[in-house]
């Protein structure tokens, strides 16, 4: 788990395509501290899995369904990527409930200062906007954001200069993609309603059943 709260701007050193899978190589300081092989980073977002450590770098693998999902497979030697380490049970919740488990691309559709701020519209499928709420958590390259606006094709945060400063979203462009990953509580929320329907249409099925064979 985590909580969206970028600890550093980690610089891609490598990103190794092997198939349709990756070796992502990336350089930090802070998340490097005590990191062990096996340890989870999330990389914009994306919980991936350390697999080697060459001094002050780590080296992670990226799946086929990360690959899929995110925007792991575009990035290029140099580029910068945000970085978080798991959340222990001493820390805070400063953000929000993340798991690292991206579910798709949003693309940056505008762009707009703000007073000290800088107001960003992002434009995603109607998959993920079913599940963004006004007032709501919503993780934008691992960054726990409050949404502020919300459209049927888009909808919109506000940066604080600290976030634009420390995150990707401070110099990521209109039409750059970037991952997102949505309330985990919510998800749940409808399975469970899903499942309950579910549950009650067969009960009802199987009820009608007997009755048109006599049996009630």
């Amino acid at each position: 788990m985590f909580t969206g709260l970028v600890a550093e701007l980690g610089t891609v050193q490598n990103l190794a395509r092997q198939g349709e899978s990756y070796h992502l190589t990336v350089s930090a300081a802070k998340v490097m501290q005590n990191l062990k092989i096996g340890d989870s980073v999330a990389v914009n977002g994306a919980c991936l899995t350390v697999v080697r450590l060459d001094g002050g770098a780590f080296t992670a693998d990226v799946m086929p369904e990360t690959v899929r999902l995110t925007n792991i497979g575009q990035l290029r030697t140099g580029d910068k990527v945000n970085l978080e380490r798991t959340l222990r049970l001493c820390d805070g919740l400063d953000g929000h409930i993340v798991s690292g488990h991206v579910e798709g691309q949003g693309v940056i559709a505008g762009r707009r200062p703000e007073g000290i701020a800088m107001v960003v519209n992002i434009s995603a499928p109607p998959e993920l906007l079913k599940y963004i709420i006004k007032k709501g958590s919503v993780a934008i390259d691992g960054i726990s954001l409050t949404v502020t606006q919300i459209t049927d094709t888009d909808f919109s945060v506000s940066l604080i200069p600290h976030t634009a400063k420390e995150t990707t979203l401070g110099f990521k462009d209109v039409g750059d993609k970037v991952n997102l990953e949505t309330d985990i509580i919510g998800k749940y929320v409808e399975r469970m309603l899903s499942w309950d329907k579910k549950q009650d249409g067969a009960a009802l099925l199987d009820k009608n059943t007997l009755l048109a064979n006599g049996f009630m």
